[in-house]
């Protein structure tokens, strides 16, 4: 049975609860009943409106926004269920947890939140798990098929503290991925400016332009292989998928990427029929916001990754 939520248009204003949150999560939690695929559509759509202003999913709310948002209808009430496996997998990834602060070792193939695609991903899981948590919101994000570091804040307070070091540079990310060819030795960085489009159907496509944004990626290599080499990246910037378009336009596309990547090299080293990107977030360095200690969290490769290493020429 369905039931009115709103004959017309609302508008929502912004309290110091939701300060500095983005306008997605903010909608999640204000709209519980609306599927996410809906609140990502009215977004993309133009529906939403901060201050008369078209949102975009990314944009930050401040105290005494107002919030546009457009008359929906809603389904009864349903419990999206979470298979207890997931939960176990994810409280087994924990590589780090204070009272402020979580960062895990995000598995392969999950996204970090439920979307068209997929009505339940990390972020979702883990407030199932910890029910008695007040806060948990996600400080950064990686894509579905990125293994590694990813942090959770526990307090508001804490999010936007981190946010801060990351709009600073102060929080060192570094990824291990694995290209196909050998690696100039005398690349250490590459500098291109990138430019995104969203399709019709919201997916994210991202070229190197002259007109995008600054992008800069430090590069190091770890180690090489005969076919391939396995670089470590420290992105200074944080692009849409800055790592994958920056090496694939140097010519060195990371092995098992299906957007900007060479299936036919892919198919060629026959690894990845049953592998994926083979991006990884290894390391996270920074000065913990509350207490002034440096914390330093690795994540090991997962299986997948670490069989793959064994597989090719070396």
């Amino acid at each position: 049975m369905r039931e009115e939520l709103y004959q017309k248009a609302s508008i929502i204003q912004v309290t110091a609860s939701s300060d500095g949150q983005r306008i997605d999560n903010f909608l999640f939690k204000t709209l519980k009943n609306i599927p996410k695929s809906r609140i990502y559509r009215m977004l993309r759509t133009g529906e939403v409106r901060i201050n008369k202003k078209r949102a975009k999913a990314s944009d930050k709310l401040m105290i005494d926004d107002q919030v546009r948002i457009p008359p929906l209808y809603q389904e009864s009430p349903q419990q999206t269920v979470i298979p207890i496996y997931l939960q176990k997998r994810l409280m087994d990834a924990v590589l780090y947890s204070d009272d402020d602060l979580l960062i895990l070792n995000k598995p392969p193939g999950l996204p970090v939140h439920g979307g068209t695609l997929s009505s339940f991903g990390v972020i979702d899981i883990l407030r199932q798990a910890w029910g008695e948590a007040p806060f948990l919101e996600l400080v950064h994000r990686l894509d579905k098929d990125t293994s590694g570091c990813l942090m959770i804040a526990k307090k508001r307070s804490t999010l936007k503290a981190l946010h801060v070091l990351l709009q600073e540079g102060a929080c060192q990310k570094t990824y291990l991925a694995l290209v196909h060819g050998r690696w100039p030795k005398h690349w250490h960085s590459i500098d291109a400016p990138l430019l995104k489009h969203i399709l019709s159907s919201g997916e994210h496509k991202v070229q190197v332009h002259p007109e995008g944004k600054e992008a800069l990626t430090q590069v190091n290599i770890e180690k090489t292989y005969a076919l391939h080499t396995l670089l470590r990246l420290s992105p200074k910037t944080g692009r849409t998928h800055q790592l994958r378009v920056h090496l694939s336009h140097k010519g060195h596309p990371i092995v098992g990427d299906p957007k900007y990547g060479l299936r036919d090299l892919d198919r060629q080293c026959q690894i990845t029929e049953k592998s994926r990107l083979f991006l990884h977030a290894y390391k996270l360095s920074f000065i913990h916001p509350k207490t002034g200690l440096k914390i330093s969290v690795e994540a090991p490769l997962y299986e997948d990754l670490a069989s793959v290493l064994e597989k090719i020429p070396a």
